[in-house]
């Protein structure tokens, strides 16, 4: 089945399975280690410099002679420079979000890299489709992160209904076999798993994150900063419940910056003052494994369908 699949044959990988590319998150280790398994891994480039964004796919092809992606956050100011780097080391795929794609899509085909929009609405993966994405990753609220208002289950079909041939991603709430089977009977081509990996043996953020995970339940997993227009989910701790207080009193939205939850780094293990970016499929790992155990169950699970 997924060698006619048309994902995997779009860009050359094994199974159609996708890390979402998470901004101070998916860096070289993971990204590789989930190529290596047969998926794509995919670079969060978040804020990041070019010069970071050149060291890190150095690493990632020391590591994996399989492709990989880009994850392009359209709102970081360097993000030409960005796609420099791309287009000068060949990169398989580019992700995009927090902008309109449209304009970089003839660049980055034209130079062989395959340009996949992330969008929250049919309506806008039509548009992508109509203007020649080669791919599309539609995502619901179920995910974490800056998320958007409509669920993984109602918007995957609507996609299928509304597109003509170009396959698409699901995302939002998917995190082993069942989910990612449910997705593509719906419709999706395949899917991307966010938090799944970030509860994975190679993701570098801390093990106390890791650990925050598997033990946060559907209470514990929290929408925060929707005043500023880009609501974000989250584990509660201290630094979600100070942005909760700041919202009751009704601030601007440029008192929380879209920077403060980039990405996920942790100092010394501080899990309390720190966004904990999470999906709310977060209630449903219970335990750390491998890349390849993860993506190893999904694909057993497709198989049973085949």
């Amino acid at each position: 089945m997924f060698e006619e699949n048309k994902l995997t044959q779009l860009l050359g990988i094994k199974y159609p399975i996708i890390q979402g590319g998470m901004a101070g998150v998916s860096e070289s280790i993971l990204v590789s280690a989930v190529s290596n398994a047969g998926g794509l891994g995919v670079i969060g480039s978040g804020f990041a410099t070019p010069e970071w964004l050149d060291l890190e796919i150095k690493k990632i092809k020391e590591l994996t002679d399989k492709p990989f992606g880009v994850n392009l956050f359209l709102q970081n100011p360097k993000v030409e420079e960005l796609i420099k780097v791309i287009i000068k080391n060949n990169v398989a795929a580019v992700f995009t979000g927090g902008g309109n794609p449209l304009p970089l899509l003839p660049f980055l085909q034209s130079a062989g890299i395959k340009a996949i929009p992330v969008v929250p609405y049919a309506r806008l993966a039509k548009k992508m489709e109509d203007n020649n994405a080669d791919a599309v990753v539609v995502e619901g609220l179920e995910s974490g992160g800056h998320i958007g208002n409509t669920t993984t289950m109602t918007l995957v079909p609507q996609v299928k209904k509304t597109l003509i041939n170009m396959p698409f991603i699901a995302a939002g709430g998917i995190y082993n076999g069942k989910t990612a089977m449910a997705a593509m009977l719906l419709g999706a081509d395949g899917v991307q798993l966010g938090t799944r990996f970030l509860a994975s043996k190679e993701c570098q953020i801390h093990e106390n994150y890791k650990q925050a995970i598997v033990d946060a339940t559907d209470e514990d997993i929290i929408v925060v900063a929707r005043f500023t227009g880009h609501p974000v989910r989250v584990i509660k701790n201290e630094l979600a419940e100070k942005i909760l207080k700041l919202e009751e009193k009704n601030p601007f939205p440029e008192e929380v910056k879209a920077e403060r939850f980039a990405g996920s780094k942790i100092a010394a293990g501080n899990i309390d003052d720190a966004p904990l970016l999470c999906g709310l499929c977060a209630a449903g790992i219970s335990e750390i494994k491998t890349c390849e155990e993860i993506i190893q169950e999904i694909v057993n699970e497709l198989k049973k369908h085949e």
